[in-house]
């Protein structure tokens, strides 16, 4: 069996690297009409699809996924639509390869140029989620990038349907169908595969939970886009707006708890609660939200005690770890300790203390009076987003198609020579 996952590797990397090396002077129009073919197949399709997720959820309860994770996976018509507007989004952004990054002239008489350039192959490995069959795809192609991907044994068959649709895109518009590809085997030997392939694959960007992403980052032999947990906080000073306050801290953890742009902690400045008293934990409470706390907000009916491990966790459910601190700079020190560098929103109308925030962190993502679920590309205008990045290293944050391509140094003299 490892000799055919070893085999069926290699046909898909030599497939993928020839798909790369065509796509790279792939024109504009015929990735536009990629990805506009493609929206329409899955549209066209939706219902087939919806009856494979149907079996997907199915193989998922089976599994005992968590009810984050059956979220994940769960499709609906508007998921469905949510996916054909980020295609049709991504066709319609600029072509990122060949943009002029920087240039300058040397007083040597060259003139230099930095040209933005595909990656090459991109492999992502994903859990869960099918919408991502799409949104890598798209992102790739849009940046001239082939990819591998290997979706979650969960979602096995929706990615698989909605693969078909985005290969239908790629013939109606002259593009190698390589250019996409879907490791079609749930057998998990292909992960381990995908991390040695450096002769087949630049970077691999891995999706999913804790257990994925130490897994890539261990055995992985092919530069790996860091994506850590979405241990998000959120910081209410006591100059933070209270309606406003309300609004942000329900919508950032209860719109989509399963989600890596959704709140795990809320620290709660002392002179915030000495004001208003215990309300954002109360509106917590109200909406269904376990609400683990220590000290003084233990007080608060309906709190449970929080373990130690409880701050700095990612619960992925309707679960909140809540903390009083005493000012900005303590909420700083917390987030430091126990944060995972993603996504951290501070609540206030001090413009000196929220530069103090913005300053003092260096999360990928840092936000001020609106809810840390805006941490995606989509809401960046990136069109969709293939993960969000927490290394510094290329790229950082919603990781879309600008953030999918390197660069090359054009060089042009008139006879110049080095002296």
């Amino acid at each position: 069996m490892d000799g055919q996952v070893s085999d069926l590797m290699t046909e898909i990397g030599t497939k993928a690297r020839a798909a790369a090396a065509e796509l790279a002077y792939a024109s504009q129009e015929r990735k536009y009409a990629a990805l506009i073919g493609a929206s329409h197949e899955i549209w066209n399709r939706r219902q087939a699809i919806l009856d494979a997720n149907r079996e997907d959820l199915v193989y998922g309860a089976e599994k005992n996924l968590s009810p984050a994770m059956m979220d994940r996976l769960s499709l609906d018509e508007s998921r469905i639509r949510g996916i054909v507007d980020a295609l049709r989004a991504v066709a319609e952004q600029p072509d990122p390869v060949g943009r002029v990054l920087a240039e300058w002239d040397r007083p040597n008489g060259l003139h230099i140029q930095r040209i933005a350039t595909p990656l090459g192959v991109v492999g992502v490995i994903y859990e869960s989620r099918p919408n991502v069959t799409a949104d890598a795809g798209a992102l790739c192609l849009k940046a001239g990038n082939a990819v591998i991907l290997r979706g979650g044994s969960e979602s096995f068959n929706t990615s698989t349907l909605i693969h078909d649709c985005m290969v239908t895109g790629l013939k109606q518009a002259g593009l190698p169908e390589a250019a996409i590809q879907l490791i079609p085997t749930r057998d998990r030997q292909m992960v381990t595969e995908m991390l040695r392939a450096v002769a087949y694959i630049d970077v691999i960007v891995p999706r999913g939970g804790k257990g994925l992403v130490g897994l890539v980052q261990r055995e992985a032999r092919v530069p790996v886009f860091a994506h850590l947990e979405g241990i998000c906080h959120i910081y209410a000073d006591h100059d933070a707006d209270l309606a406003k306050a309300r609004r942000v801290v329900i919508n950032s953890k209860t719109r989509r708890t399963g989600v890596c742009g959704a709140a795990e902690c809320l620290l709660i400045d002392w002179k915030f609660y000495t004001k208003h008293g215990a309300v954002l934990v109360e509106d917590l409470l109200q909406a269904g939200v376990e609400v683990r706390t220590e000290g003084e907000l233990l007080k608060v009916p309906g709190t449970v005690a929080a373990q130690p491990d409880d701050f700095g966790r990612e619960f992925l459910d309707k679960i909140i770890a809540v903390k009083l601190v005493d000012g900005v700079d303590q909420a700083i020190a917390h987030i430091q300790r126990f944060g995972s560098n993603h996504t951290e929103a501070i609540l206030t109308e001090s413009d000196e203390t929220a530069a103090r925030f913005f300053q003092r962190l260096d999360s990928a993502i840092l936000i001020r009076n609106a809810s840390t679920q805006f941490a995606d590309g989509g809401e960046f205008g990136m069109g969709g987003e293939i993960g969000i990045a927490t290394g510094k290293l290329h790229a950082r944050g919603p990781v879309g198609a600008d953030q999918l391509c390197s660069f090359k140094y054009l060089v042009t003299g008139d006879g110049t020579i080095r002296s």
